[in-house]
């Protein structure tokens, strides 16, 4: 191109960068959107009544990844970590209702929304993921879609009406709340008499049998309780309690604790299968009352002797609770 002038040149190189710059900003403009939610177990942040109640250990996490695509739809992919080896891990979309109009007063359509989101993966003992193209634009499902994210529990049947069974549960693709839950885990070797010499175990069960104590803060100050015994027999049942201390001298057969177990801590009981085996329990009482006020016992019956609670030699497990 000729110029005829310096002026002239001048003009066209302004035109030029601003031809440039146009170009580049309807670039941007034009991008692609992804955004990454993140969930963890359900400590009662979605329904305060319905916490999670199952075994599953507790550091499962989950992420959503939701990636617009250029044919309008948008694509999911939902990312599990710390999973359990080979076990199914169901997960869907439901859509958000009136409780007052479903059959069971769910606060959602029991019947997944596969237009969305359900996909069943295997756990691998880390982390797996698996991906589902959406039918639903992206700015749809971000700002407009109603919906819970819902992992079942792999470890028990699926149920779209116990929300205690639900793993994780959520607003689908929306930011979740940031607070805290505490936890702690207490570890209990076989009863050889850490109590109290006079109380070590006499029978015939193994005793490389172990048990665990996991306590969760719950988000309505109540916490849960998750005993896991290891190394049970299969088939035979562990009955498992919370004894409250007590002043031997005031007791009726002179032992240092109730002979009543308080249920309101835990009382349950454990089906051995052969190996790891557990339950878990609802306690009324907060994480801090039950891992620092409490003053108790952690009992396991022996399941191959009549239960007592009066003969602590009997207790294949026995230690002070969550401590």
């Amino acid at each position: 191109m000729f110029f005829k002038n310096l002026k002239d040149f001048t003009h066209t190189i302004a035109l030029s960068f601003v031809l440039i710059f146009a170009l580049s900003s309807c670039g941007d403009d034009g991008e692609l959107q992804s955004t990454t939610f993140n969930y963890t177990i359900h400590n009662g942040q979605t329904v305060a009544s319905a916490p999670y109640d199952g075994i599953h250990p507790n550091d499962f996490t989950a992420s959503m990844k939701v990636d617009e695509m250029e044919n309008g739809n948008t694509m999911i992919t939902v990312t599990l970590n710390n999973t359990i080896s080979g076990a199914t891990y169901n997960m869907h979309a439901h859509d958000a209702e009136d409780a007052s109009t479903t059959p069971n007063g769910t606060p959602y359509n029991e019947s997944p929304n596969a237009d969305i989101f359900a996909q069943p993966l295997v756990g691998n003992g880390n982390t797996v993921m698996v991906s589902q193209e959406a039918l639903i634009s992206y700015d749809d499902l971000v700002s407009d879609y109603e919906g819970f994210f819902v992992i079942h529990d792999p470890l028990r049947a699926v149920s779209t009406v116990n929300i205690g069974t639900y793993l994780v549960v959520g607003s689908f693709a929306r930011a979740q709340s940031t607070t805290s839950y505490a936890t702690s885990n207490y570890d209990y070797a076989f009863n050889t008499g850490q109590v109290a010499a006079a109380f070590a175990y006499a029978g015939a069960h193994s005793t490389d049998l172990s048990a665990n104590i996991q306590v969760d803060e719950l988000a309505d100050g109540k916490s849960r309780i998750t005993i896991r015994l290891d190394n049970t027999i299969d088939g035979e049942t562990y009955p498992t309690h919370a004894h409250d201390m007590a002043d031997a001298a005031t007791t009726p057969n002179g032992t240092p604790y109730n002979e009543s177990p308080n249920g309101d801590v835990f009382a349950a009981s454990i089906l051995g299968n052969g190996g790891l085996a557990g339950t878990t329990s609802i306690s009324d009482f907060s994480f801090d009352e039950i891992t620092t006020n409490y003053d108790g016992f952690f009992v396991v019956h022996d399941p191959l002797q009549t239960i007592t609670t009066v003969d602590p030699t009997t207790y294949v497990i026995l230690g002070v609770f969550a401590r």
